[in-house]
């Protein structure tokens, strides 16, 4: 009787699973379709069906995007190109639209140039996502396995020599790995940025309407997310510039 229980559980998952496919498919189709035919905001509304629905993907955001920047909301353009970025950093078609898009924006943040090195590791880190690192940690741990179990059933020392070194370098790119997945994680969970997504926002001093006004921000600009009270969002610039804006004037990535 529990074998039968278990086999019912099963057949009415892979129903279920099959439904919700067929449902998210049916959804980004008819979203593609208003697209295709210059019906951007009603593309918009299905995209964010599957949004609402917890679906999320980069071509579903890169699609999204796209709708956005066709109804000129840039803020909302630069956010759902982000999200994208978050799950394919290495995108050029994604790349290309975000880049295309910050060229609309109006504020433009004075930073300094970042050391060449610190260029690499950030270009390194971008080259896949939380999960690409995973498998590519994965992938090499298995390689790792391998080159020590050629070492110890290798039949001659050139052999073993080969294996050696073989789980010398595994093991480096393997620690390599480990730590770029552990940053990765972090700066994903840990580090939150966020798009300005209304055409003009009032920076405050604090978290109050009285409080003093700083300054002047526009939508689609990249803020980092540093703290929230009640429903406000303390923000900071890239030029270290702080304050305190209201919550639904942010977009988080």
């Amino acid at each position: 009787m529990k074998k039968n229980y278990i086999k019912i559980f099963f057949v009415f998952s892979f129903i279920s699973l099959t439904v919700f496919a067929s449902d998210v498919n049916t959804l980004m189709q008819a979203g593609n379709n208003y697209y295709k035919n210059n019906q951007y905001k009603l593309a918009v509304d299905e995209y964010k069906k599957l949004v609402s629905e917890g679906y999320e993907g980069a071509s579903l955001y890169y699609n999204l995007g796209d709708a956005y920047y066709r109804l000129g909301k840039i803020g909302y353009a630069i956010l759902y190109y982000e999200k994208a970025l978050k799950f394919a950093p290495g995108d050029e078609d994604i790349k290309h639209n975000l880049a295309v898009a910050n060229l609309n924006l109006k504020d433009k943040v004075d930073t300094l140039p970042p050391f060449f090195i610190f260029n690499l590791w950030e270009g390194l880190l971008a080259s896949f996502s939380v999960t690409g690192w995973t498998i590519v940690a994965y992938i090499i741990f298995i390689m790792l396995l391998l080159a020590v179990i050629g070492y110890f059933f290798s039949k001659s020392s050139s052999q073993q020599r080969i294996s050696f070194f073989s789980g010398v370098a595994f093991l480096t790119l393997l620690i390599l790995s480990v730590v770029l997945l552990t940053v990765k994680m972090n700066k994903e969970y840990k580090i939150k940025d966020g798009i300005i997504l209304q055409p003009a926002v009032t920076v405050k001093s604090s978290p109050d309407n009285a409080s003093k006004d700083e300054f002047v921000i526009h939508e689609g600009l990249k803020v980092r997310l540093a703290d929230k009270v009640d429903n406000w969002v303390k923000i900071r610039l890239n030029d270290g510039k702080v304050g305190w804006i209201k919550k639904q004037d942010i977009g988080q990535i």
